[in-house]
């Protein structure tokens, strides 16, 4: 499996993504410059966390005009798969592969926690080594990850099955003390209708390693290598 992690002035999560996917799985990973247009011959695009161009405008607002993402929009246009994370998923919604927005927190602060997440759907790429109904843990840190859609887009994402993660409290159940930022419908991550593209706020890739206390970021990870190499 080839990964790319895109490299934004102000990222800081990308060498976060390639220590799992290159030092963890021994998955070949290349960093690919935000003004470099060719992806090569890889297989998963990865978004990363961070503050891409400073989030000067808003959040992901100059990162979609980038020549990187532009490729990042034509392979995900080829059904091949593409990970934004925190703020990478903020740039996926603003450069349109994800509908809705992420808007400022509802107390307006920056949060930095662990939080628990029910896995929505175990039938993707990304979830397939996660059990239905499973509580996981991991790490958010965000200032705008509130999640927000119009009624007609969050009825839909119910339809297409399109939220991947909510939430929660450590039993699963979801209320207003379980959703840190206030995103709607506790709305932590989504896809898209085919579901090659992923977008979440919590950070995976720092929950990948024993020694950062913590590894229930690592199955989303090793599902998809596992699942793309099976294909």
């Amino acid at each position: 499996m080839k990964f790319a992690v895109i490299v934004f002035p102000g990222a800081n999560c990308d060498r976060d993504v390639a220590y799992v996917t290159r030092d963890i799985l021994a998955q070949p990973t290349r960093m690919v410059w935000h003004e470099d247009s060719d992806l090569g011959d890889v297989d998963v695009v990865v978004v990363p966390g961070g503050f891409s161009y400073g989030d000067y405008l808003r959040c992901g607002a100059i990162a979609r005009f980038s020549p990187a993402m532009q490729a990042t929009v034509a392979h995900a246009k080829a059904g091949k798969p593409v990970l934004g994370i925190c703020n990478g998923f903020q740039i996926l919604t603003e450069v349109g592969l994800l509908p809705g927005a992420l808007v400022r927190n509802r107390d307006m602060r920056f949060i930095c926690d662990r939080v628990p997440l029910k896995v929505e759907r175990t039938d993707l790429l990304w979830t397939s080594n996660y059990s239905a109904g499973q509580v996981i843990t991991l790490p958010i840190a965000h200032g705008e990850g509130c999640y927000y859609a119009d009624e007609a887009t969050l009825a839909e994402l119910e339809a297409n099955r399109q939220i991947v993660f909510r939430y929660s409290g450590p039993d699963g159940s979801m209320d207003e003390a379980s959703n840190p930022n206030g995103s709607l419908d506790n709305i932590a991550g989504i896809c898209n209708r085919a579901g090659n593209v992923l977008g979440l706020m919590p950070h995976p890739e720092r929950a990948a390693d024993a020694l950062l206390g913590g590894v229930d970021g690592l199955p989303l990870f090793e599902g998809l290598v596992r699942s793309l190499v099976a294909a």
